[in-house]
């Protein structure tokens, strides 16, 4: 069995850029912003395409329709969609302010909970994450500083340098600031309130649409102060929750990452450095986020000193 590389499906955005090609080598569309790399979904919107191998052409979620049992377990129904998505962020400028709806709230508003992780892989200058109301700040104060434009005095603003990570519960106010390269795990969602939007124009000139009813009743108002995750040793668990665990591994050169198939699908993802498949000699590059399936063994090798996420108990 294979490990599962997908095509990159580009998203343009307002506050997107160019970093995915001069920090991950990718070739992207010419005049475009583009902020959102998505790695791998399974949407009736948007669907990733095996890029090479046994499997190239198929979508994530033929996939998993044709090929259940292998690539996520005997217990996977075929028609259920694969619960995380997989994305980077290029955050040339800062991104609006916003929530994603928690579980006990998105139905009665059509949408859908997204729980997620950042890790920042890259920075420039002095750059910084919004995240969590500072201590003190209430329901009452939060709707007035909105009505006069002056929220981000009542937000934490967390610098950030390469290596750091932030969990994002649904629920949890929050912003990207300028200067940031994220790799993003999070809930198969795409829902996303703006509550505010520091005044910008989208990319047709217009306003972007806010949402700011549907944002305070989404939005944790005793959710305060959060921090940020700094690197520490070989090994650490970056998130722990009921949507998923992630891992951040660091490998020195010539060591080895061994998974043992029979027991869950994982994704992999290289964000610095290298690492070589023993068995194909395929090689995994800073950038890419592989599926391992279910039934696979699998052994890499680092020809170099790499860093990697393993995100699993997703199933």
């Amino acid at each position: 069995m294979e490990y599962i590389l997908f095509k990159p499906l580009y998203q343009e955005r307002v506050w997107g850029g160019r970093a995915f090609a001069y920090h991950l080598g990718r070739k992207l569309p010419e005049d475009r912003q583009i902020g959102e790399s998505w790695e791998v979904v399974d949407r009736d919107e948007a669907n990733s395409e095996v890029a090479a191998g046994r499997f190239a052409g198929k979508t994530l979620r033929s996939l998993i329709e044709e090929e259940s049992e292998t690539v996520m377990g005997p217990d996977w129904s075929p028609r259920r969609r694969f619960p995380i998505l997989v994305k980077w962020l290029d955050c040339r400028e800062r991104l609006s302010l916003q929530v994603h709806p928690p579980a006990a709230v998105a139905p009665e508003l059509g949408g859908e909970p997204k729980t997620e992780n950042w890790y920042i892989a890259a920075t420039t200058g002095d750059a910084a994450v919004l995240a969590g109301l500072k201590r003190g700040v209430t329901r009452e104060a939060f709707e007035e500083a909105l009505l006069a434009e002056k929220l981000e005095g009542l937000v934490c603003r967390l610098p950030c340098r390469p290596g750091d990570s932030l969990f994002v519960r649904s629920g949890r106010i929050h912003a990207i600031d300028a200067g940031n390269l994220i790799l993003e795990i999070q809930q198969n969602s795409d829902t996303t309130y703006r509550v505010y939007d520091w005044g910008r124009k989208g990319l047709d000139g217009k306003p972007r649409t806010l949402h700011v009813e549907e944002s305070l009743k989404s939005i944790d108002f005793d959710d305060f102060e959060p921090t940020l995750t700094h690197p520490e040793g070989d090994r650490q668990v970056l998130a722990q929750s009921d949507e998923f665990t992630l891992h951040r591994i660091s490998i020195k050169k010539g060591e080895s990452l061994d998974f043992v198939g029979g027991r869950q699908p994982r994704i992999l993802s290289v964000v610095r450095g290298a690492l070589k498949e023993r068995r194909l000699k395929r090689i995994l590059e800073a950038g890419d986020n592989a599926l391992l399936p279910y039934a696979g063994d699998f052994s890499f090798q680092a020809d170099e000193p790499a860093t990697v996420l393993v995100t699993e108990d997703f199933a």
